[in-house]
């Protein structure tokens, strides 16, 4: 009887929670009212196919390029832009909310905590709209009209696109995962070939191979601001990496951030303000602290006009400018400034992650180059080994080129020119795209390559190479393992036989087949390979103890 007691009282307690959250749920959806556009005739517009994979709308346009590449021009007021974006891009935008919801339904497996997410999200995004300025809502509402009803168990199209924007922010802070672990660098002066400012960075930010598989160099014409250009996905109009045509650059590194106690401006939307209205590192730095944050990040800002690039460090209640006093710049996923560089949870995420790693490996790259050119920066950004050239495996996060990055890109400033990578990850050719000759186009009369042929960067030799097949095989065992299927782990090892996490996937996959001499041995040969953070360390010794009482 007191059996059953408890267990009717968990029950009801579940219940509580679950209605307590449906009704903040609906009430947070309640609360987010979509923007009232001046106009809304540009509802009535239609896309004309030109071509197979080529749509345009006016001067609008999209089209798929020969590099794999999504190349689009929108032009216009924020409602009327976000309506274009949407017609133009709508299978785009449907694609990336499939890869995102079966990338969620892998990460978080149980119905009931999603829908439990889904309240918590909704309740902590519940004043989003009060952060985010009038023109992105504008622009995003009108995104959202050709968003698919598909997800409406999640919410409206407009309430969905606009927590997109925050879901960087909410993962990075809800659990600090090694979804973002970026680097980049940049040189000049004596540095750099004509002194010019040259700007490198890798986007490591992996939500699945499906969610990068259509990436979109977007150009951007506003009815206010600056021309620019973003790398992006459908249905995102924040900035992760971007240029305007005034030659100011921006890219977004995590840092270790707290648990925020409610949501404020998403970092994409802050990044997408800075590109739009700044033409310079102090207008740039202005911009940012008028605005609150959600989380922790560093912005690598590169100027033109400044010739020059310094890293913008930002807490939730903190900013501060680094600035190296030197002809190069590195930003990985810590703090530098003498702010900042001490605080708490710096000192823990300098400590435990792969970031001071790779920032000492970028070093070593960046002490040995003369005169920067395009080219060597993508060598550096494709460059697979650890500190001294060691090798220490193909896909570890200490490593500059990670082998999961949604996209690479360089940046030359003071020419309007920006290469982006192809995939796979920055292992493809680099397309490059002159912002002056983009954005004086007016319109897209045929389909036609709109990159500079002769300035493309060849693909990486080693998409050619045995090692790549090896480590493509090894991917493919890798999932097998997550899925729970039976594989060789033998083979998983043989095929990538440098790097630590082939002997813990092994080490876990005999584990659960209760082969705890094996799983025990694969884990030691682990901890003789280079880990990529502490806490992954600690869960190999535990493994190791675990095995060890097992086996006696």
């Amino acid at each position: 009887m007191r059996k059953l007691l408890k267990i009717t009282g968990y029950i009801l307690l579940i219940i509580v929670v679950l209605l307590s959250g449906a009704f903040i749920y609906l009430m947070a959806v309640a609360r987010v009212t979509p923007p009232l556009p001046e106009s809304t005739a540009s509802l009535e517009l239609s896309r004309h196919q030109l071509d197979s994979n080529c749509y345009v709308i006016g001067n609008n346009w999209l089209r798929k390029s020969k590099s794999g590449l999504w190349e689009m021009y929108v032009e216009g007021k924020p409602f009327e832009r976000g309506v274009i974006n949407g017609l133009l891009a709508k299978e785009l935008i449907h694609e990336q909310e499939v890869a995102f919801s079966e990338q969620i339904n892998k990460l978080v497996p149980s119905s009931f905590y999603r829908n439990f997410l889904k309240y918590f999200i909704g309740w902590f995004n519940r004043d989003l709209e009060n952060h985010i300025p009038e023109e992105y809502k504008l622009e995003i509402y009108g995104v959202s009209k050709s968003a698919s009803h598909e997800f409406d168990y999640i919410g409206t199209p407009y309430q969905r696109l606009m927590n997109y924007h925050a879901a960087h922010d909410i993962g990075h802070a809800l659990q600090n995962l090694a979804l973002v672990g970026c680097s980049s660098f940049a040189t000049w002066n004596d540095k750099s070939s004509d002194n010019r400012l040259l700007i490198g960075r890798n986007f490591d930010f992996f939500v699945g191979d499906r969610f990068a598989a259509n990436k979109i160099i977007q150009f951007v014409a506003p009815d206010k601001g600056y021309q620019f250009m973003m790398v992006t996905w459908g249905g995102m109009t924040g900035v992760v990496s971007g240029m305007n045509v005034q030659g100011l650059t921006i890219t977004l590194n995590a840092a270790k951030s707290e648990m925020p106690s409610g949501s404020a401006t998403p970092i994409s939307i802050l990044a997408r303000e800075i590109l739009q209205y700044a033409k310079n590192i102090d207008e740039a730095v202005a911009i940012a602290g008028s605005r609150k944050t959600f989380v922790s990040e560093s912005f690598l800002l590169g100027s033109a006009q400044d010739n020059k690039a310094v890293t913008l460090e930002i807490t939730p209640d903190t900013l501060t400018v680094y600035d190296p006093e030197q002809d190069y710049i590195i930003c990985t996923n810590h703090y530098k400034s003498e702010l900042l560089g001490k605080s708490e949870s710096n000192r823990i995420q300098m400590d435990e992650s792969a970031s001071v790693y790779r920032h000492e490996r970028l070093s070593q790259l960046l002490d040995t180059l003369t005169f920067n050119t395009p080219e060597k920066t993508a060598a550096i950004l494709r460059d697979k080994s650890g500190k001294n050239n060691t090798f220490i495996g193909l896909g570890n996060e200490k490593s500059i080129n990670q082998l999961i990055a949604h996209h690479a890109i360089i940046f030359e400033p003071s020419s309007g020119k920006v290469w982006v990578s192809s995939n796979p990850w920055q292992l493809g050719a680099f397309s490059c795209y002159d912002l002056k000759s983009i954005f004086s186009m007016n319109g897209l009369n045929r389909n036609m390559e709109i990159s500079d042929s002769l300035e493309t960067i060849p693909a990486d030799t080693f998409l050619f190479s045995k090692a790549y097949t090896d480590f493509v095989a090894f991917r493919k065992l890798k999932n097998k393992v997550a899925n729970g299927e039976t594989v060789d782990t033998d083979q998983l090892i043989r095929l990538n036989p440098g790097y630590y996490h082939s002997y813990v996937l092994a080490g876990d996959y005999l584990y659960e087949k209760k082969s705890y001499t094996k799983a025990k041995a694969a884990y030691e040969s682990a901890l003789r390979h280079e880990i990529a953070t502490r806490t992954e360390e600690k869960y190999i010794l535990e493994q190791i103890r675990k095995c060890t009482e097992k086996i006696s």
